[in-house]
């Protein structure tokens, strides 16, 4: 896929050219690692069809998409019968956007999409640290004998980034052995978003990736994805958290998990379009205002 190739349908607002563009969007379509409910292939292309019920205009913010520089590159056409050709495949995008100089943001696919990301981060940033929620620690070192895998993708970019780098935040299930391995090589915050300021405040200055698995969010306002866990955290909550990382130097950022077809209302879907919005939108707000 060239970089600069026009995608007939953009998630709204976002139709900036890729030459004015200082974030570039793209989709990566890929579940065969889901271990539950698959679906999540099919996020990027609902998200783009259904953002037409959304304002650009966010009044939480008081910004619009409108002024943003937003390229929509379309999806990958990511090989579903070859875990490796697909990562392979995202990692070469992510890499042409960041030697152009433009802000990577992947809508996910499943978690393991977030591996191909990062290691083309990581080339470009090695003192990289990791901000991820999400319901799961990821931390498995292998998954029914497979180490690529949505259930694995937490432990993979540890490969890459190393102990002390990954803070994690809204975690509540997970097996007893990803805890005590946590324990030693990261930062788990279970539950929520407690301890969220803090880490902020210690990541001033450095290059941040930020995953957004939205299986952080209680299926009582998100059941739309493969893997629900009760005892998630609200929109409210979740928009506070996402305006507090925004904050901070985001070189890299996906969100992933969203299966549109589990959730027939639609609600979901809407759910997943403002958080994405707003996320647009923070990282954005400097250059619009």
């Amino acid at each position: 896929m060239k970089l600069d190739k026009m995608n007939i349908e953009t998630f709204l607002g976002c139709d900036k050219t890729f030459e004015q563009a200082r974030i570039v969007l793209f989709g990566a379509p890929f579940d065969s690692t889901t271990s539950y409910r698959p679906g999540a292939r099919f996020a990027s292309r609902t998200m783009r069809a259904e953002s037409y019920g959304l304002e650009t205009y966010s009044p939480y913010q008081d910004l619009d998409l409108e002024d943003a520089a937003v390229f929509d590159g379309g999806d990958l056409e990511l090989c579903f019968g070859d875990t490796n050709r697909a990562l392979e495949d995202i990692t070469a995008y992510t890499r042409e956007i960041l030697q152009c100089g433009k802000l990577p943001l992947m809508i996910g696919g499943e978690h393991l999409v977030t591996l191909g990301a990062v290691r083309a981060v990581a080339e470009k940033y090695p003192d990289l640290r990791v901000i991820h929620f999400d319901a799961h620690a990821d931390l498995r070192d292998d998954y029914l004998g497979a180490r690529l895998s949505h259930a694995t993708v937490l432990r993979r970019v540890w490969d890459i980034v190393g102990d002390g780098k990954i803070y994690q935040f809204g975690i509540r299930s997970g097996e007893r052995a990803e805890f005590e391995w946590g324990r030693q090589h990261v930062s788990t915050h279970k539950f929520d978003f407690e301890g969220l300021g803090e880490v902020v405040e210690a990541l001033q200055g450095k290059p941040v990736y930020f995953t957004l698995d939205l299986d952080v969010l209680d299926p009582s306002c998100f059941p739309g994805t493969g893997t629900p866990e009760a005892g998630g955290v609200t929109f409210v909550q979740l928009l506070d958290a996402v305006m507090k990382v925004g904050a901070l130097d985001i070189v890299g950022c996906d969100i992933n998990e969203l299966s549109p077809m589990l959730d027939a209302s639609g609600a979901s879907t809407a759910t997943a379009l403002k958080v994405l919005r707003e996320l647009l939108l923070r990282l954005e707000a400097d250059a619009i205002r």
